[in-house]
């Protein structure tokens, strides 16, 4: 930990701790680093403020894109799916995005440690966009979505769905707390103090910029570390839940996390040099790019999922199939992965003409399917799947 630097840092103080350190099995003293409260006001640089305009035209583009869909709700499924698996790569968790959205039709026990582990975070980005309909983004939210994001996972601890009641240090595993990159506030008044104050500001009324303050918001978050685990996946999503509350998006269609993963290192510099230095431009222009890059890439698959559902409704109308075929073909965007006991539940039709259907489409080549059985068959799109998996 770069205790010369941070002693010097104009926006947080050190305090001294003694943490556990796990490799020698001893109590070790170091320092926490406790930021300060957030400004209500920041001065930025003009290649900072042309950022954020970029950023904010951008998540306008995107918005007015989505809209052109006939179901833009569709696209919610591969999209949380997609940051789920990307923002769990991100800890370290890996999981192939085809298993992960084939996950919802395979049982339990048959999903890796690490499917499962990204479908806690499916269900955790569900329950918030169900919570912030309700009630602003508040302590209470977030206890609820990490203890939905850890269960039944290593994280899954005893302070689980609550602010950690443990030290931690932040570093690369098995190198010990002297190596440590970082030590976050300690657990206790310190902590609860700063995630109160950072709740404050995070459903403060001021003139910040929407995107700046989902970056400040972001490196606070993350920088008071508040739970055992999880808190980089919990901080990312807390991104995605300002912007719907705000309003800036319909859906949640902004995956921020590919952006971050494949510049992993640059991520974590640009945060801890905050802390570091109390300028806030470089980090914000960094994550401006990352809303900017993410937002067009989720215009153009946009685009394209468009092309391939036009393409596969002219091949079925030409080859004059009518009825619940249709209304399938129609939702392959959002579901790649069917089985007939899906389709015939999300289209209010009975098993048989569910899988007279699946089995035209096969037929016409828009599915295949995978498992070759009589029973708890699953098709696929692959056109579909290509699009929302490609890097």
């Amino acid at each position: 930990m770069q205790v010369k630097q941070l002693r010097k840092s104009p926006i947080g103080a050190l305090q001294p701790v003694t943490l556990h350190d796990a490799l020698s099995d001893q109590q070790m003293n170091t320092f926490a680093f406790v930021p300060a409260p957030l400004p209500a006001d920041v001065t930025l640089s003009s290649r900072t403020h042309k950022a954020v305009a970029a950023a904010h035209q951008a998540i306008g583009e995107l918005e007015a894109g989505v809209r052109r869909l006939p179901n833009p709700s569709l696209l919610v499924r591969p999209a949380l799916r997609r940051e789920a698996q990307s923002t769990s790569a991100l800890e370290g968790t890996y999981a192939p995005i085809a298993e992960v959205l084939e996950a919802d039709f395979v049982e339990d026990s048959r999903r890796s440690p690490e499917v499962r582990e990204v479908m806690n975070f499916v269900r955790a980005a569900e329950r918030g966009l169900e919570l912030i309909a309700k009630k602003p983004i508040c302590v209470t939210v977030i206890n609820e979505l990490q203890g939905i994001l850890v269960k039944g996972t290593r994280g899954d601890h005893y302070d689980a769905g609550q602010l950690r009641q443990r030290h931690v240090a932040i570093g690369d595993e098995g190198r010990g707390v002297q190596h440590a990159r970082f030590v976050p506030p300690p657990p206790g008044a310190v902590l609860i103090d700063g995630v109160s104050a950072w709740e404050s500001w995070i459903n403060a009324e001021d003139d910040l910029a929407l995107v700046v303050k989902c970056a400040l918001g972001h490196y606070q978050f993350e920088t008071l570390h508040p739970f055992s685990d999880g808190n980089g996946r919990i901080g990312r999503l807390i991104v995605v839940l300002q912007l719907v509350q705000e309003q800036a998006l319909s859906f949640p269609l902004l995956n921020i996390s590919p952006w971050f993963e494949d510049r992993k290192e640059q991520y974590k510099d640009h945060l801890l040099n905050v802390s570091l230095t109390g300028q806030y431009d470089e980090w914000i222009q960094f994550f401006c790019h990352a809303v900017v890059a993410q937002a067009r890439d989720m215009i153009n698959r946009t685009d394209d999922l468009l092309t391939i559902r036009q393409q596969i409704l002219d091949l079925i109308r030409v080859n004059k199939a009518r009825g619940v075929i249709l209304d399938i073909a129609e939702d392959l965007i959002g579901y790649p992965y069917i089985t007939p006991s899906e389709a015939a539940h999300r289209h209010n039709v009975t098993y048989p003409p569910a899988n007279n259907a699946l089995r035209k489409l096969e037929e016409l080549g828009v599915i295949r399917e995978l498992t070759g059985g009589t029973y708890g068959r699953i098709f696929v799109c692959r056109q579909v799947l290509e699009v929302i998996a490609r890097r």
